[in-house]
């Protein structure tokens, strides 16, 4: 949902007072913390989504991945999880259905975990995701909302998945064109995850629905500090700038790409209009955006290289001046 029809509901909710709860709704993370004892708590998010692929399998395994990004970008270690699904009653051979909980319990696996349980519900749409339950120590919650300013910014998966399932479902590419963002989708951000942890980090968040200017600009709101970007130094899948020229975003990213302007966010003239939906492309299963001290940065792209994680890069810094600027 838009995030300022998520804002005008969510007034209704009370206040979080359990002094258990480490992180709840308020910063707008990427998962609840709930405190068990002075050295455990646990991570708890929920995700699902309609098929944004035509393969089952490769669908249930996307929403998988997806899924388990929240307790990833938290610091967390996934130790299981439940299914949700919806699924229509007549129209397509329930096997669809099998081959998509196929998928999600092999990138399940991948992660070490088991899915244990989960609910269906009867659906027009096929949907489906995980509720996923990570554990991680109450001392080493990697939050949203607790970069400084001088932090440099490091994205970990390029852009422009949104764009390019869009364009596929047009049949204006191929599926080789789409194959680097498939496998990109269907990567688990574990390892990521294992090298902001190793060097030490100040925030973190993972890149989906919002774009990367909308969890960005969660990131500064809830730290008080604010954030430029160089647009050039962006990661982005092939063919991506183009086809959003060619009319191919999606409807979330061009209404990302309205709220991130409605709130003040600044573009220089020279980022065009494809590059700015670019930026605020609506992603499943996106990299980890990671606040990273500047004395640390060099030792966590040597880590995340290490792990696999070939295409991260520093794309801008956290600032003093509170706002957004892209140039």
């Amino acid at each position: 949902m838009d995030a300022s029809v998520l804002a005008h509901v969510l007034r209704v909710m009370p206040p979080v007072t359990d002094p258990n709860v480490l992180v709840g709704f308020s910063t707008s993370d990427d998962a609840g913390v709930y405190r068990l004892g002075p050295d455990l708590a646990i991570a708890l998010t929920v995700d699902f989504f309609t098929p944004i692929v035509d393969d089952p399998e490769t669908f249930g395994a996307i929403a998988a991945a997806n899924s388990l990004s929240d307790l990833y970008a938290m610091g967390a270690r996934p130790i299981t999880a439940l299914a949700v699904a919806g699924f229509p009653e007549e129209g397509l051979d329930d096997s669809i259905l099998s081959d998509i909980f196929a998928g999600g319990a092999s990138v399940a696996a991948q992660a070490g975990i088991s899915i244990i349980g989960g609910h269906t519900v009867k659906d027009r749409e096929p949907k489906y995701g995980l509720c996923a339950v990570g554990v991680v120590h109450p001392d080493r919650i990697v939050r949203n909302s607790t970069a400084k300013a001088g932090d440099l910014l490091v994205l970990t998966k390029p852009l422009g998945t949104g764009i390019l399932t869009t364009a596929r479902r047009r049949d204006a590419i191929d599926d080789d064109d789409l194959a680097d963002a498939i496998a990109s989708m269907r990567t688990l951000n574990r390892a990521a995850s294992d090298a902001m942890l190793s060097v030490g980090i100040d925030a973190a968040t993972d890149v989906t629905g919002f774009g990367l200017i909308g969890h960005l600009r969660e990131m500064t709101e809830g730290g008080g500090v604010g954030a430029e970007i160089d647009a050039a130094a962006v990661p982005v899948f092939d063919r991506t700038v183009e086809l959003a020229g060619l009319g191919h975003a999606p409807a979330g990213s061009k209404t990302n790409l309205k709220r991130a302007l409605a709130l003040g966010t600044s573009f220089s003239s020279d980022v065009a209009e494809p590059l700015r939906l670019v930026l605020s492309d609506a992603q499943t299963s996106g990299g980890l955006l990671v606040a990273v001290p500047e004395d640390r940065a060099a030792a966590l792209l040597d880590a995340l290289a290490r792990d696999g994680v070939n295409r991260a890069a520093i794309i801008g810094r956290i600032t003093d001046e509170r706002g957004v600027r892209v140039r």
